[in-house]
């Protein structure tokens, strides 16, 4: 198992239907039935070849009527609604997209590779409660890779302010402070470099921009811990 995905076993819940979207190898679907975190699962993929890696290792629980392989575009081939969802490893948009065309669930778990300020803005006018939104990391120094995850409920409502859109709230607010402060000063040092580079007047003002906001975000979280 990967750092990656044992951060994401970590933040899941309990619930009675639980319900993997582009579940790749299925192991948080495996996760979930082994620790008892739900009576029953589904995993869904869109190509029937990629499913098979999951179908491989749950084949024992499959047989044994607790989870259920289904060639999907989203949720909407699921059989019935599931009241926890995740969907990890693909990129904001995309996650919008599945979650548009079918229904938001009632608790979720949302794990995007890109586009994390899209999927914020959307949950929260969809009326979502976000309980977490914070950044994970994976590996070490220059090799290591950077994660958003994002744990919430379809009702409750939010309010989120423009900083913490675009940088996760747990990261802003100090409750999670660690890795993003080093992803946010890895970034400060390659905007440095670009601007030094900068051969326009209009590239030069974008990364000075961009440079002042990782200043600013920086600056506060520091401030709150």
């Amino acid at each position: 198992m990967t750092e990656r995905i044992a951060h994401i076993c970590a933040a899941v819940r309990r619930a009675q239907v639980f319900a993997d979207i582009g579940c790749d190898h299925g192991y948080m679907t495996q996760y979930m039935l082994k620790s008892g975190l739900c009576e029953r699962a589904y995993i869904s993929d869109i190509s029937a070849k990629s499913l098979k890696k999951a179908e491989k290792l749950l084949a024992r629980e499959i047989a044994e009527g607790r989870c259920f392989p289904v060639v999907a575009d989203g949720l909407d081939g699921l059989p019935e609604p599931c009241d926890f969802v995740l969907i990890a490893g693909l990129g904001g948009e995309e996650i919008v997209k599945i979650v548009d065309c079918a229904y938001l669930p009632q608790r979720f778990l949302f794990q995007p590779m890109k586009n994390s300020e899209k999927l914020r803005r959307y949950l929260v006018e969809r009326g979502a409660k976000i309980e977490l939104d914070y950044t994970f990391s994976e590996g070490k120094e220059e090799r290591r890779k950077y994660y958003d995850l994002i744990l919430g409920s379809a009702e409750g409502g939010d309010v989120y302010t423009a900083r913490e859109f675009r940088f996760g709230r747990n990261n802003v607010n100090g409750s999670s402070p660690y890795p993003f402060l080093f992803q946010a000063r890895e970034e400060l040092e390659k905007t440095e470099a670009r601007l030094r580079l900068a051969q326009t007047e209009d590239s030069r003002a974008a990364l000075l921009r961009r440079k002042t906001e990782l200043e600013e975000v920086i600056d506060e979280v520091e401030r709150n811990l």
